[in-house]
Parts: C-alpha cells; structure tokens; sequence
C-alpha cells in the first residue's frame, strides 16, 4: 500500500525530472493520484510511463505557452501547445469558470493537447464555486462504431459535476465504451479475459481475450452489440468527437494521436494533438443557488432510498463509488499492482528518485 501523498509526491518530482514547471508538476500530479484515489487505478499512475514514453518520443512538450486563440464572452478556444493534458485541461476548466462568472455560462474547446487523465477531475473543479462542471475529449482511435471493423472514435469520457446542499455532489464520469481501456490494460497485468461485449477481433467478431485491441481488434461502444444499444453508445462517443476536436480544430476520429508512444501519428492529420471540452454553468443562472442545491438534495435522498432488488445493495448515485473508495484509501493506503509497481520502479532507478 502506497499513501496518496508518496504517490503524488513521487509523480511530482518525476514530472520535475522531466522539465516541468513546479506549479505544473504539482497540478498534474495531483490530476494523476486523484484517479487512484477515486479507484480509476486504470487512470492513475498506471499511466505515468506512457506520459514519460510520449515525452521520450517528443509528443509532450513540458514548458508549453497554453493560450486563448479565440473568445467570445462565454467561449474560449484554447491552444494546449502540445503540453500534458494534466496540465492544459484545469487551465481550460478555470476560463470556463472565468467566463461563467460573467456571462452565467462558460465553454471551452481545446486543440494540441495530450490525455487529460479522469474526467471527472476537471468536471469536479466547478463545484466548489457553486457550479456544474463538464469535461470530456477525445482519445486513441481504439473503438469501431456499430457494425464497424476499423477503429474510428476513443473511449470518449464525458463527466458532469452538479453540487448539492447537505448531500455530496452528484458526479458522473464515464466512457462512452462498453470499458474504458484503461480496465482492459488492467485485466492484461492480471492476465485475465474481458467479459463479454468489451471488445470484438481484427475481424469484428466477438472475444473475451483482453488482448484483442493490441491483436488488431477494437473496443465496443456503449451497449457492446446493436441488440443491447451500442448504437447510443456510438452516438456517445461521436458527439464527444465533434464537441472536443472539431469545435477546437484538434485530430478527430482516426486521426486523433494514439496514446501509446509506438504507434505513428497519422499522417494525414486533420488538426492539432488531441481535443477537450468543458463548461461551466453557475446554478444561480437558472435558480437561486439555495433553491437549487436544496432540490438536488430531494431528488438525491429519493433515488437513495428507492426500494432495492437486493436488501444488501443500497441504491446509489453517481460518485458514491468512488466517494467511499477515496475514503478507504484515504485511510488505508493506494494497492497497486505488481507491474504497475515494477513500472513506477524503474522509473524511479532511471531519475535517481526513491519510492
């Protein structure tokens, strides 16, 4: 078991080993931890090798001069400068609060970035100013639309943070896939099978082998199959393509850069770097934020206490997962596993940092 502030703390000088900025290697390592924290091991420093492979490969520039290139008095198009996405995403997510507190909403399209960790970390940014946040982008070309064998769209998250009054926030954050495939890695270091509707062959047929993807295969939307809905999953994941990369002039679809350092970038790009989006919208643009947050707090205790088809399983919200994971960890210590372990081992030999 591994503290919160020792994993921050040793993502932290990694990032600083590498030439970022000390106010950028803490925010992006705090972006990085939190993920583990909330139990999105698939999002955490699992991840730190491939944002130092992508550095390695000069696809993330650690010094980048992130920029508005265009605005209206409720939007901002942002140019990430080829920076860490850890890094560009909460400084896009403050100017879309920056432009909610004048205008009652604020949006936010971002272009020449690089993956941005959990969603839900920058959605969450907007609740302590009384506001509901949005995240979402676009990601490696590792899903094929509904009755599809080519990889065209990401995982696509899309997270949304609504404050409450005495209850916790509502905060959902999720791929518009049928997993993320950051879980698919994390069954890969287990050397365990997907379930079914995670993934199909090279040949679009459906596989439980968690290595599909890297055998040619692809992920599924949403739904897993068009009986079961893949199509809205599809939509999903579409409409966060559109939002993130052709509102920003960011890669889109295929062309969006592959997160793992290996695989080329397209050749033929269509934009710049990866794309994001976020909006902020202050409550009391609607109602009085009192009113507001004292109805968020009814309708959350009424799905709460909704009758369970198992006496032992509570209902829940979006978030309370994660919520109650940040509170044992917290407490107990981050678990990870053995590679990821093996990984941030060697990383910490090659810069002389102790872990």
């Amino acid at each position: 078991m591994y503290s919160y502030q020792r994993l921050k703390s040793f993502c932290q000088e990694v990032f600083l080993k590498i030439g970022c900025p000390a106010e950028d290697a803490k925010i992006a390592s705090e972006v990085l931890v939190s993920a583990d924290l909330r139990g999105v091991d698939s999002h955490g420093v699992a991840r730190l090798s491939g944002y130092l492979r992508l550095y390695e490969a000069d696809r993330i520039n650690t010094t980048p001069n992130i920029r508005v290139i265009h605005e209206t008095p409720s939007t901002a198009v942002i140019d990430g400068d080829k920076g860490l996405g850890l890094v560009v995403a909460p400084f896009a997510m403050k100017i879309a609060m920056q432009k909610a507190k004048m205008a009652g909403t604020g949006w936010v399209s971002v272009r020449n970035s690089n993956h941005y960790g959990i969603a839900g970390y920058h959605a969450m940014m907007a609740l302590d100013n009384d506001m509901i946040g949005l995240s979402m982008t676009n990601a490696s070309p590792l899903v094929a639309p509904t009755f599809s064998k080519e990889r065209l769209l990401g995982t696509n998250p899309i997270a949304v943070a609504i404050p409450a009054g005495k209850q916790p926030p509502f905060v959902a954050d999720f791929a518009t896939t049928t997993a993320a495939n950051g879980k698919l890695e994390v069954l890969q270091r287990k050397g365990e099978e997907a379930p079914e509707g995670w993934v199909q062959t090279k040949d679009g047929l459906p596989t439980t082998n968690s290595s599909a993807v890297k055998e040619g295969g692809a992920l599924l939307p949403l739904g897993g199959s068009r009986e079961k809905g893949s199509h809205k999953g599809y939509a999903l994941g579409a409409i966060v393509d559109i939002f993130s990369a052709v509102f920003s002039g960011a890669n889109y679809g295929p062309w969006a850069p592959p997160f793992v350092s290996f695989l080329p970038l397209a050749k033929d790009p269509v934009g710049e770097g990866l794309g994001h989006f976020f909006g902020a919208m202050r409550v009391d643009a609607f109602r009085s934020t009192e009113e507001f947050k004292s109805h968020m707090d009814h309708w959350i205790e009424r799905f709460r206490n909704s009758e369970s088809l198992d006496k032992e399983k509570k209902v829940m919200i979006p978030g309370d997962p994660e919520r109650e994971m940040e509170k044992i960890r917290s407490q107990e210590g981050i678990p990870l596993l053995t590679p990821v372990e093996k990984d941030l081992q060697e990383i910490a030999s090659k810069f002389g940092i102790q872990l």
